[in-house]
């Protein structure tokens, strides 16, 4: 199992680089995990090689909290409009929201 990150509806990871796959949601999800912000900030391993075993290439962002604002840096995508992304920010409570969303999901069988 991996994890799918989407902002305004498009996978970053995918649009990053096809060849990765979303790091396990256990990892990335949990309560003080990689994708908690902190007003230190961090780069994060996001995603590693598709395979059977993941491999040495790696997908990170950077993760900073600002006041009551999530700012993830470091990306390089195309959005919707075919222009980089670069740079996205997020609700500090819609964005634990959607953390604590997911992990309930993860624990709550289909």
């Amino acid at each position: 199992m991996h994890t799918h990150l989407f902002v305004d509806g498009l996978d970053v990871i995918t649009r990053s680089d096809s060849r990765m796959a979303g790091l396990a949601p256990g990892l990335l999800l949990r309560p003080g995990g990689p994708l908690h912000p902190t007003d230190t900030a961090r780069t994060v391993d996001v995603a590693a090689e598709g395979g059977p075993d993941p491999g040495p290439d790696r997908l990170t962002l950077r993760v900073r909290l600002r006041g009551e604002t999530v700012v993830w840096s470091g990306l390089m995508y195309p959005g919707a409009d075919n222009m980089v992304v670069d740079e996205v920010r997020f609700r500090l409570d819609q964005y634990l929201g959607e953390i604590e969303r997911a992990r309930t999901a993860l624990r709550t069988p289909p």
